[in-house]
């Protein structure tokens, strides 16, 4: 990713870089000539291509301010600034440079495509100013974390994305987890998402999915009741001059340095918990996936045995078989033993009665073989089931009171904070 070239110095962006730049992309021959003649004003370029300069900085760019393409891909560049006058930039190339953190890009509010291909990025973030994304390209970087992708849920218009070349593209569930938690995306990686994919992924990542919509909710929640709360201190902005006369002027920015302390809390406990539930749903689904194999195993074991049972029970009735003949022929010369029952005696009527009566006893024998190995194997079925769902509802449970705990705790701090607040002041 390291681009540096020795047979050119590093340069900054100046007058004549962005003169000789917009006179090379502007109109040729005699229209060229005479736009030369009256002169281009920066302020009237809508495209402009600054790639292969071997670039460190971006600077004096602010005149720029119609500017819709940016085109300063291949260069050195370390650090993305220089851009806050860019407010109506569209298309956005910085990709083959060397920027480690993506930053400087807040006024940025209409960017739809961003390209940060081949840099040294580790993480995604500070792109919360951009709510027109469609295109993000991040690939050949160094993002490591899948909880990286959480960040992305947030654009809404977000349809294309590609992370190839990451180290978390070698994960295991890299493309179910991104089409589980971006279901809008239409294009990972440059190739289209099926619908069967994006069903498959929503299925295996469900109760994650709905435990993050339910953290979204109570996030939204909290932003909501934390923008009431900034109104409501509006409307009392006279504490400001009571607070002035009793030479305390520090007051409300301690107290907003608290609030902020909180947020910050409040996001850490809820990111902690997120990746807490990430993990444990690692080891419930590794857990689940040997729990089954365990049943599967046992199951085996009981239908093997059973097999067993069916071969001994047809060995038997063979014997009793050989055995009734014999005595069926003992009693047509009436040499039965004189101690056998009347009822015994009975079955040795005739052949065929002799026969159907071991028969239907072997049948007998057969059914309640069969009975017990499909009691054994529901009932093992039934009990992993009834397992696997207590954890995952027992998880969830866990989950949900841990974010009561969480809202609880900052409410309670938040509360403290506002007593002190007015308290203090008007004693």
């Amino acid at each position: 990713m390291n681009r540096l070239y020795d047979s050119m110095e590093p340069r900054v962006i100046d007058d004549g870089m962005l003169k000789l730049a917009v006179g090379e992309q502007g109109p040729q021959e005699e229209a060229g000539e005479l736009a030369k003649q009256e002169g281009i004003l920066f302020k009237d370029v809508l495209s402009l291509q600054l790639d292969f300069r071997n670039i460190l900085r971006i600077d004096n760019l602010w005149q720029f301010e119609n500017l819709r393409k940016l085109q300063l891909d291949n260069n050195i560049i370390e650090k993305i600034e220089g851009l806050e006058n860019l407010t109506h930039l569209v298309w956005l190339d910085l990709s083959f440079n060397n920027i480690e953190t993506i930053e400087g890009l807040d006024t940025l509010v209409n960017l739809e495509d961003l390209s940060l291909f081949n840099n040294r990025i580790s993480s995604i973030d500070s792109l919360d100013a951009l709510v027109k994304l469609q295109v993000l390209s991040l690939g050949n970087n160094q993002i490591d974390n899948m909880m990286n992708i959480i960040y992305l849920r947030r654009f809404s218009c977000l349809r294309t994305l590609s992370l190839s070349g990451n180290p978390i593209s070698e994960a295991e569930d890299y493309k179910m987890f991104i089409c589980a938690y971006l279901p809008d995306l239409v294009y990972l990686d440059f190739r289209r998402i099926d619908d069967h994919t994006k069903e498959v992924a929503e299925a295996k990542h469900h109760y994650s999915i709905e435990e993050l919509k339910h953290r979204e909710n109570l996030m939204q929640a909290r932003l909501e009741e934390e923008q009431a709360r900034r109104e409501e201190l509006e409307k009392h902005k006279s504490l400001s001059a009571i607070r002035e006369e009793l030479e305390m002027p520090n007051i409300e920015k301690m107290i907003l340095e608290c609030s902020t302390d909180i947020s910050e809390l409040f996001d850490a406990l809820m990111t902690l918990e997120m990746q807490l539930v990430e993990q444990l749903e690692e080891t419930i689904n590794m857990f689940e996936r040997n729990i089954v194999d365990l049943v599967g195993l046992f199951v085996e074991n009981v239908q093997s045995l059973m097999a067993q049972c069916r071969d001994l029970e047809n060995h038997h009735h063979e014997k009793v078989l050989e055995i009734s003949i014999s005595t069926l022929e003992k009693a047509i010369k009436g040499d039965l033993d004189e101690d056998l029952s009347e009822d015994v005696r009975a079955l040795f009527v005739d052949k065929d009665t002799t026969v159907n009566a071991v028969g239907a006893s072997h049948d007998i024998h057969l059914l309640k073989i069969d009975n017990r190995e499909d009691e054994l194997v529901t009932r093992i079925n039934s009990w992993c089931t009834r397992l696997v769902d207590k954890i995952h509802r027992d998880e969830i449970m866990r989950n949900r009171k841990r974010v009561k705990e969480i809202n609880l705790y900052i409410d309670h701090m938040k509360s403290e904070l506002d007593n002190l607040e007015y308290s203090d002041i008007l004693d």
